[in-house]
């Protein structure tokens, strides 16, 4: 353990905090949040954290409150006189707007980024991004962590010579297509269309997935409609069995029915959000000792290359 270093969480991230804090070998920092009637709610550090490096976990998928109670943490830390504060976003929403896809709308990713550079964080770490130049809306170093460090031992165990990776669309062909050249083994690709958010309208596949075992990665499952339906067109192309890999679990509307209903054989994910309930086709791997040992690193000035697998 390093001195002068103190974790503590946010309440949408506790659990996974309390890991990675135990991995660390440290016990979690004291957080109390006040709420009003109002709704409204305060954090406050119940223990002092002058001159000390900082380490606040808070992964922000919706509600918005996540978020914000993670940059008022921020300003509270700021303000209390920490050495430095490192934001821990295992979860990193609104990142799916990174750009403008369309005339007249908000670039939420950069908005989010803004406000944390505003808050007065020293630096950033967070893991698969839904697009990587994201990491450029910040001034601060940013640690982008990958979830093939998790998922490839995992999926290098399945590989009796039957194995085929996929992507759901075009837009994870490249992460696809990473594990496929590491493995050595064949790529597939769903080629789907939108007609509007969260509703796939059609899907056609490039490369042959007859007789194979084809595992779908992905950087995270929404509603599940792209996933499932991926790996139902899988099937109906002579797949022998389908299993697809998502870093964030977040499983929002339909997701549960679809999945339960799907030809998906696991769906293995990790804890950077918890899973709203449990489900016999969901298998989760905790990444609280990846962020322990990258927390570790960075106070230690080491490199941190050697996570990156992929």
């Amino acid at each position: 353990m390093s001195v002068g270093v103190k974790i503590f969480a946010g309440r949408a991230s506790r659990q996974l905090a309390e890991k990675i804090a135990k991995e660390y070998n440290v016990d979690l920092g004291n957080v109390k949040v006040t709420d009003f009637s109002d709704g409204e709610f305060q954090p406050s550090f119940e223990e002092t954290v002058r001159g000390q490096d900082v380490f606040l976990i808070q992964s922000t998928m919706p509600p918005s409150e996540n978020l914000f109670e993670l940059l008022l943490m921020v300003d509270a830390a700021k303000r209390a006189s920490a050495r430095k504060i490192i934001v821990v976003v295992p979860y990193f929403g609104f990142a799916r707007q990174d750009r403008k896809d369309k005339p007249r709308v908000a670039i939420g990713a950069r908005l989010v980024a803004n406000m944390f550079m505003a808050a007065g964080i020293d630096r950033i770490m967070t893991m698969d991004l839904h697009a990587d130049q994201i990491q450029g809306f910040f001034e601060v170093p940013v640690d982008h962590l990958f979830g093939s460090t998790i998922f490839f031992p995992e999926i290098e165990k399945m590989n009796t010579g039957n194995l085929i990776m996929a992507a759901p669309d075009a837009g994870g062909a490249k992460r696809a297509n990473s594990y496929a050249k590491q493995l050595d083994i064949g790529l597939a690709i769903c080629h789907k269309q939108r007609k509007k958010a969260n509703e796939v309208a059609e899907m056609t596949v490039i490369g042959d997935v007859s007789g194979k075992d084809v595992v779908l990665v992905d950087d995270m499952i929404d509603t599940a409609g792209t996933l499932t339906k991926a790996a139902d067109l899988f099937m109906a192309k002579g797949a022998k069995s389908v299993r697809a890999f998502c870093t964030h679990a977040v499983l929002s509307g339909p997701a549960y029915e679809r999945l339960t209903k799907s030809a998906i054989t696991e769906l293995i994910v990790t804890d950077t959000i918890p899973l709203k309930s449990e489900h016999d086709k969901i298998r989760v791997l905790s990444v609280s000792k990846l962020f322990s040992d990258v927390i570790d690193k960075m106070v230690k000035n080491e490199s941190i290359s050697s996570h990156f697998i992929i």
